[in-house]
């Protein structure tokens, strides 16, 4: 018999129980409950200062990859929560124990899923898990709001200018507690400021960028400002003083401004919270009406009549004309590709405007596009020169190549893997995730007199999950109309195959796509030292 214990703590702490002694007791029960006098194989698996909201865990998931490979007869863990407090995670875990044979053993709840109940009890106790999980989530997220409204500084990274000062107040019922406010950091005020004073002379964030990097300002980690952090510093309410300009955009914009009117000071900036949807991927800027505005604890540094303006100059900068630079496009077969050989950035297609323009465009070196010649005097690539010459040279490499046969079957593969994608299956596995999960909770609603909130609870969730089911199959529909079916796809590589064996005249008929993976494939690097382009074959 070979039997595998999991245990987990979320903190290196003292506190609780260890993941040592979760093994032993595992030990113990598999000695009195399980063994009965038998020998057996044990493997044990820890994970420490890991939480439980998904299973991206080492050892979890090396226990999932040895499963498949040693098979064995029970999975024990000394309370469910050790697993995972997602009920999804949770289901399609069972599923996989289920699948190979496998029972799952819970010591601390005493479920034990080779048998009937055990495995519907724990079904239920999973559900309970995640309840409580998004509880606690809700109710941190809710007193971080409630003491948002005080203008404390609620911690993480400080913003430009400022460093994190504990203090202490006394609040209600006489408690002595400690709390955080802003303090000002000087050398990086001056670079703030003077971000503030130069977008309202320029009006124009990759003039302020010119300009920071002419002067050698730099972020404080030594970097040169992006783009996204210049406006992020522009758009930042923290360097804004509560006065009576900024109070009024706020209430405009519908925020949930924390103080009065009479209230407002020109001694105090504010603090805006809730900025971020930090649930969702990437933390998307939530609208306005979502924020929180409070008054900080530290001085401003911009009036909010300058600092609304700034805004209202954001809001009307809607880039037009010429297009920016890309990696990716649908002209260029080598943007993104080549090097520059003075400063070893990479070298980006950009559009030429005026009359000369149209589909004419330059390789510029992208110091060059950021900074000017301050940064990188770099001479400029002919687009079209540039594409026709490396073009010409794959040509003539392949002509003389003995090693044509490998190569094409190396294309082939790579082409064949880039169009074999088939974004339907990966939907038909949501799809089948979720439809499982409704059959688990009807399984477990099935197996016990249960109480009504719970049964409410289970039915949300059922519709939840039919509503985004039927999403994903109308999204799967739509992509299987647009992609076609697989034999398309296979008469796609064929011709790609066959046109490759006479690359001149299949210049035509390649999409710029398909260049840039011949390319790819065959070209180590490429580096322009303003004068010569030098071609680093991959094969």
């Amino acid at each position: 018999m070979r039997i595998f214990i999991y245990s987990r703590k979320s903190v290196y702490t003292g506190k609780g129980e260890s993941v040592e002694n979760q093994v032993e007791m595992c030990k113990s029960y598999i000695t009195d409950k399980l063994l009965k006098g038998s020998k057996a194989e044990i493997n044990i698996y820890e994970d420490e200062g890991f939480s439980a909201k998904n299973t991206n865990r080492p050892q979890f998931q090396q226990m999932l990859r040895d499963i498949k490979l040693m098979k064995p007869q029970y999975i024990v863990c000394y309370r469910l929560d050790r697993i995972s407090r997602n009920v999804s995670d949770f289901s399609s875990l069972i599923e996989e124990l289920n699948h190979h044979n496998i029972s799952f053993v819970c010591i601390r709840e005493e479920f034990d899923t080779s048998k009937p109940m055990g495995k519907a009890m724990m079904y239920i106790a999973s559900v309970f898990a995640q309840l409580e999980r998004e509880t606690i989530a809700e109710r941190v997220r809710d007193n971080m709001l409630l003491l948002a409204r005080t203008g404390r500084w609620l911690g993480g990274t400080t913003p430009m200018g400022y460093t994190s000062e504990k203090i202490q107040e006394v609040v209600i019922d006489g408690k002595l507690k400690i709390a955080c406010k802003l303090k000002d950091n000087p050398g990086e005020l001056k670079v703030v400021d003077c971000i503030h004073e130069k977008f309202l002379e320029l009006r124009s964030v990759s003039g302020v960028s010119k300009y920071l990097i002419k002067q050698g300002m730099k972020t404080r980690n030594g970097n040169m400002f992006s783009l996204p952090g210049i406006k992020e510093i522009l758009q930042n309410p923290v360097y804004c003083t509560a006065d009576e300009d900024a109070w009024e955009y706020f209430k405009r914009h519908q925020s949930d401004v924390c103080f009065e009117k009479s209230d407002c000071s020109d001694k105090y900036a504010l603090l805006a919270y809730n900025k971020r949807d930090y649930r969702k991927k990437s933390a998307p800027r939530q609208d306005m009406e979502k924020w929180i505005v409070a008054m900080g604890k530290h001085k401003g540094r911009i009036s909010g009549k300058r600092w609304v303006e700034i805004q209202d100059i954001l809001r009307d900068n809607i880039p037009t004309g010429k297009k920016p630079a890309l990696m990716h496009n649908d002209y260029s077969m080598l943007s993104g590709m080549i090097y520059c050989d003075k400063c070893n950035s990479r070298m980006f297609a950009k559009q030429r405007g005026g009359k000369s323009g149209g589909q004419l465009y330059d390789y510029i070196c992208n110091s060059k596009l950021r900074g000017g010649l301050e940064l990188c005097n770099c001479q400029n690539i002919n687009g079209q020169q540039a594409d026709e010459m490396i073009y010409e040279s794959l040509i003539q490499y392949m002509n003389e190549n003995a090693g044509i046969l490998s190569l094409l079957e190396k294309l082939k593969r790579e082409f064949q893997r880039q169009v074999s994608k088939n974004p339907s299956a990966v939907l038909e596995d949501k799809i089948k995730k979720s439809t499982g999960e409704i059959d688990n909770l009807i399984h477990t609603l099935s197996h016990e007199e249960l109480g009504a909130a719970f049964i409410s609870r289970v039915n949300e969730r059922i519709k939840e999950l039919d509503v985004e089911i039927t999403s994903l199959k109308e999204e799967r529909d739509l992509i299987k109309d647009k992609k076609g079916d697989k034999k398309m796809r296979e008469l796609k590589i064929s011709k790609f195959s066959m046109e490759l064996w006479n690359l001149k005249e299949s210049s035509n008929i390649l999409s710029m796509e398909d260049k840039r993976t011949l390319v790819k494939l065959m070209i180590k690097k490429i580096v322009w030292d303003g004068n010569k382009l030098h071609v680093y074959m991959d094969c």
